[in-house]
């Protein structure tokens, strides 16, 4: 394997490729791509019908079936992994294994047939990414946009401005799960029907309330289900027939019985026609309406009148479909963490810092006197370099605390550090993986009395690798703390010297003087000392 680097403005190292795999309820999919002049090439693709979710909707467990049937593919997908040379790869699971009680068993086995670790994400973080990829390839997304997602288990909803979420909301409406919950019969009965049309309703009531009526030039839906109503609307406009069956052919092989066309604008009126249709057919029928076929007949009619049905509500002319999806978003996400100058990287490091700032809004941080925290921590982090030898992701990482590092305060002052670990580690922050967040979480939470030690709680789910990392990064925030006592007062300056066997800081006093900085830093050079080897001489200038 090829290691990766940073790629910035000097570098001339052979561009990485990257994989991502998407676990969901429904399939599982694999998309491969290489880096090009800072974009992302496309070199194979791969999806196949696994239906993880179909046995936990119903048991809360997945069948050994779907299991094997999924590992099956994976080991496919890994055999295109080692062809193309792949440099990193991710692998997630959505919304069947979030609900499934057996999913830890699942992930070993995945582990021991491929060696790839699998990341279950949640509802929102699923739809970031979603937004992620459509933002950075869909013609168009960069405006004002409403984005459906309807996979096997959930359904995300997103309203983006300027390549921005402005807001997202989760529903458990993904057309698996409605079909195990509601439509056992074929075709399904009415009183099945009017228990699915109440619970969409209810869900979409929810999903109404956090955003409200979105007036929107433009909805974009991806996934198999939009990809199906789309070209069955374009179908039904173009008035071709409707067989009562599959050819023979067609059913041995799973192909599509008809001529595919290009999905265009599936118009509400259409979605909501096509809909009503279904609910009246059998599998049969449904399977031979043009741009369904077999499988996705199945599970659409749950898909079709949630699309249906949301259009409606919103007051929405229709939707334009895209083929991008989860695992572009998370070859973006990739992309934007290796290479500094490909324009993800700087919307990534935008949406971290936006989701960053929405915790401390929501847990009352006072930005103003955070702000003199995260400066002194990051002017630290920059001027210390050759002393903490942390990676560049701990910059943001740092930075990210130095904001956070009191919003356990909310709950209680008593403890408080050990709130605000609970609290960032539990958080839904955009960009901040679980893993992430941990790590965040900890650097946060030893700036009293405890220090980081591998047997306490907020340690045994980080690798024991990063310990050390978490360590230097805990000094470092503790200093700039201790910078920040007197807040009434203006903000101390700081100037740093390195030299081989001690570090020197010259804190220039602020309006109120620095006596209590002064005292606050001089504190923390026994910690300094044994974490980097070197003491720390504290200076008044």
């Amino acid at each position: 394997m090829t290691v990766l680097f940073k790629i910035g403005r000097r570098e001339t190292q052979p561009m990485p490729t990257f994989a991502a795999i998407d676990i969901g309820s429904n399939s599982s999919r694999l998309k491969i791509a290489s880096v090009v002049q800072h974009r992302l090439k496309t070199l194979h693709e791969d999806r196949e019908v696994t239906r993880l979710g179909e046995s936990v909707f119903q048991t809360g467990m997945i069948s050994p079936e779907a299991m094997a049937n999924t590992i099956k593919a994976l080991r496919r997908f890994h055999k295109a992994v080692q062809l193309h040379v792949v440099d990193k790869v991710r692998v997630v699971a959505t919304s069947a294994m979030r609900d499934a009680r057996n999913a830890a068993a699942f992930i070993e086995w995945v582990k021991s047939s491929t060696g790839w670790d699998v990341e279950i994400i949640s509802g929102l973080e699923e739809g970031r990414l979603i937004h992620l990829g459509v933002v950075t390839h869909e013609p168009g997304a960069k405006g004002r946009c409403l984005m459906i997602d309807l996979g096997g288990g959930s359904c995300e909803v997103t309203l983006s401005d300027a390549g921005l979420v402005k807001n997202m909301v989760s529903l458990p409406l993904g057309a698996v799960r409605l079909q195990q919950e509601f439509l056992q019969h074929d075709p399904p009965m009415k009183e099945d029907i009017v228990r699915l049309k109440q619970y969409i309703d209810r869900e979409l009531q929810r999903c109404e309330k956090k955003l409200g009526h979105p007036h929107v030039p433009l909805v974009i839906a991806t996934s198999g289900t939009a990809a199906a109503l789309a070209e069955a609307s374009v179908a039904m406009r173009a008035k071709l027939p409707v067989r009562k069956t599959l050819p023979k052919t067609v059913a041995k092989t799973g192909t599509r019985a008809f001529v595919r066309f290009k999905p265009e604008l599936a118009t509400t009126a259409d979605v909501r026609r096509l809909a009503d249709k279904l609910v009246k057919m059998t599998n049969a029928e449904r399977e031979a309406v043009p741009g369904i076929g077999p499988r996705r007949s199945e599970i659409i009619i749950g898909g079709a009148q949630v699309y249906a049905t949301l259009l409606e509500r919103f007051g929405l002319k229709g939707f334009r479909y895209s083929q991008l999806g989860l695992r572009d978003g998370m070859l973006a996400q990739m992309l934007g963490e290796v290479d500094l100058r490909a324009e993800v990287h700087r919307k990534i490091e935008s949406e971290r810092w936006a989701g960053v700032l929405a915790v401390c809004k929501r847990y009352g941080i006072d930005q103003k006197k955070a702000e003199p925290v995260r400066q002194h921590a990051t002017q630290l982090f920059d001027a210390l370099v050759k002393v903490h030898e942390l990676p560049a992701d701990y910059r943001l990482w740092l930075q990210s605390a130095a904001m956070m590092y009191e919003v356990g305060k909310f709950m209680n002052h008593q403890g408080h550090h050990r709130h605000t670990q609970y609290i960032i580690a539990n958080s839904e922050i955009f960009g901040f993986s679980p893993e992430q967040r941990q790590v965040v979480a900890a650097i946060a939470r030893y700036l009293g009395k405890t220090r980081p030690n591998p047997e306490d709680r907020p340690m045994r789910g980080i690798p024991i690798e990063q310990h050390r990392l978490i360590e230097r990064a805990v000094v470092l925030l503790r200093i700039a703390v201790a910078l920040n006592q007197d807040r009434a007062s203006a903000v101390v300056g700081l100037k740093t010297s390195v030299y081989p066997k001690n570090v020197v800081l010259d804190i220039v006093p602020g309006r109120g003087g620095a006596k209590l900085e002064l005292w606050a830093v001089t504190k923390e050079a026994g910690y300094f000392r044994e974490v980097f080897g070197r003491d720390l001489v504290v200076e008044a200038v």
